[in-house]
């Protein structure tokens, strides 16, 4: 059995370089459900004409990978996340469909263990300081904080950054147009996570303008 030393030995420095790189390219990631899967290409290229280059797309629909294999077709340059990843199963069909990083909304020990050995790095969920530590002892250092606003939003963020202040977040749950700002503005946030880019009624629409509009917008105020 491998002890923990040995695991924080192999310490995934790489993977934070990688997904500080991907996180880098945008402040904002639109996190995509996706319906259909004739909305998959219009919509992601949307959002990449917008200005936001890396998206991710939960695995929470059944159309799911194929649609992030047709993205990752027409979108070669984006930086796609596959997101709402629950088991290392699920982890490895995102590694087959092209992934250039793993979210997920909480993290076990079995994701924890297979994704130290994943060539496509993760950004595993936390929500209590317990759970960081948790995370920490794999030598991860990214972690998505989920959901963000039901778990304490900015005031657990703040607390998290006094023991652990090495760690950068990337929050997501109840972040729109009106808090994301807020969460921005802390020193242990790399990047927020929302819907709100792609509201039901436009997608439904199929109005791919106004999706590029909300998606430029936020490119223009949130940016590095």
């Amino acid at each position: 059995m491998t002890s923990d030393k040995t695991i924080d030995k192999q310490l995934p420095s790489t993977r934070t370089t990688e997904l500080d790189s991907i996180c880098l390219k945008a402040e904002v990631i639109p996190v995509l459900a996706i319906q259909r899967i004739e909305d998959a290409v219009p919509l992601a290229r949307a959002l990449y004409e917008g200005g936001l280059t890396v998206l991710e797309i939960t695995l929470r629909t059944e159309c799911a990978l194929e649609a992030i294999r047709r993205i990752n077709e027409a979108l070669p340059h984006a930086s796609i996340g596959v997101g709402t990843v629950l088991t290392p199963a699920q982890y490895r069909q995102a590694e087959e469909v092209g992934a250039d990083f793993v979210v997920t909304p909480g993290t076990t020990e079995a994701l924890y263990r297979y994704g130290v050995t994943s060539p496509v790095p993760m950004l595993p969920g936390v929500a209590t300081v317990s759970e960081l530590m948790t995370g920490w002892q794999y030598g991860y250092r990214r972690f998505k904080f989920f959901p963000a606003e039901a778990s304490g939003g900015i005031k657990a963020l703040k607390s998290f950054a006094g023991p652990i202040p090495e760690a950068r977040f990337c929050p997501t749950g109840g972040i729109g147009i009106n808090n994301a700002e807020d969460y921005l503005a802390l020193k242990n946030v790399m990047c927020v996570g929302g819907s709100w880019l792609t509201p039901k009624s436009l997608v439904d629409a199929e109005d791919w303008d106004a999706i590029r509009s909300l998606a430029r917008e936020a490119a223009e105020r949130f940016h590095h």
